[in-house]
């Protein structure tokens, strides 16, 4: 089977990521790298490919197969139609775009020239997403309640939120676009569309001007009621990174969830998938004892199996797991969330995207 070639566009974290798992693929390579910074020539030097300081100059004179799009969110949707209108199919990390109607205007644009058109929520190709949402079913567990936290603390030093980073002091750059777009995939495809959601948010700890800690109910469309907890400046080994055992960059704890999913017949901890569930409905009572147990799950990164998928994509021979409209409803939901917080009212997500 001959590589696929991938472009990469932004050499900044989560664009080097895509770059070394590219390298370690076996049905894609690394065609280009887009940016203009040093460390993009380094990169591109390394691994012995030519860099280019826009996606039009890359387009012009090497069109690749397919396109990565890891720059900042400002950038998104005109370079994503810039590609759409050369036909490469694009993977375009998240958000999709600054605002609910960019990112429309880039998922029409896909949809009218037929170009495959990818967000990056890589965590639904994590196999302990598909295993988790098949247990979450309706069948198995009829409405009811599901916590999630996101908490964790990112680093003051290390240059996250200065010099080039200091948009990530500002609003759009916080937990709520940046962190909580991730998990509302997440729900969305565990347990079903979000109707309405309620937010409080608070920046009291690092004293940006985005939020730091916010703390989110949330109303499914099948009558589930969620409660989130998410913060960026918590000390706390319940993030995903450090529990779902599938990024040797974080420190993991194997024994600590980051949700709990409860429904009418019982619990279930993810990522450590330990079940406790009532065995006969007859037996559903605080008086009576769970039968315990853990369902299996294979661990491994969501990043690379999320660029095998895309190459398949491109090859024409599935359809995008998460495609543009996954990605615009979940910048729907997050808008809403922000909308929230700043209004102290609950916000309505109709299903439109």
């Amino acid at each position: 089977m001959q590589k696929v070639r991938i472009a990469v566009a932004g050499a900044g974290m989560i664009g080097l990521r895509h770059v070394e798992e590219i390298g370690r693929s076996r049905s894609a390579r690394l065609a280009s790298i887009v940016d203009f910074t040093p460390k993009a020539a380094e990169v591109a030097r390394a691994a012995g490919v030519p860099l280019y300081g826009s996606v039009e100059k890359m387009l012009a004179k090497d069109r690749p197969d397919g396109a990565i799009l890891a720059t900042p969110n400002a950038l998104h949707v005109e370079q994503g139609l810039a590609c759409v209108a050369a036909g490469v199919p694009t993977l375009v990390e998240k958000p999709i775009g600054r605002t609910y109607a960019d990112g429309l205007r880039l998922c029409e644009a896909a949809e009218r020239a037929g170009v495959p058109l990818l967000v990056g929520h890589h965590r639904r190709h994590s196999p302990s997403c598909t295993r988790r949402c098949a247990w979450c079913a309706p069948a198995r567990w009829a409405a009811g309640r599901r916590h999630r936290q996101r908490v964790f603390y990112k680093p003051d030093s290390e240059g996250y939120y200065d010099g080039p980073n200091e948009w990530r002091r500002r609003p759009g750059g916080g937990p709520i676009l940046l962190n909580m777009i991730h998990e509302v995939g997440n729900l969305r495809a565990m347990v079903g569309e979000i109707v309405a959601v309620q937010a409080f948010a608070s920046n009291a700890t690092r004293g940006f001007e985005v939020e730091d800690t916010v703390a989110i109910n949330l109303r499914f469309a099948n009558g589930a009621l969620g409660a989130f907890l998410l913060s960026d400046t918590a000390a706390s080994p319940k993030s995903w990174e450090q529990t779902s055992q599938e990024n040797e960059a974080y420190t993991t704890y194997g024994d600590e969830d980051a949700y709990t999913i409860i429904g009418t017949r019982g619990s279930l901890g993810v990522p450590t998938m330990r079940l406790k569930v009532y065995e006969r409905d007859r037996d559903r009572s605080w008086f009576k004892p769970f039968a315990c147990s853990t369902v299996p799950v294979e661990r491994q990164d969501p990043l690379a199996l999320q660029i095998e998928h895309f190459a398949a994509v491109i090859r024409g021979e599935v359809p995008p797991l998460v495609s543009g409209r996954d990605g615009l409803q979940n910048l729907r939901i997050t808008d809403a969330i922000v909308e929230a917080a700043r209004t102290g009212r609950s916000v309505e997500t109709p299903i439109q995207a």
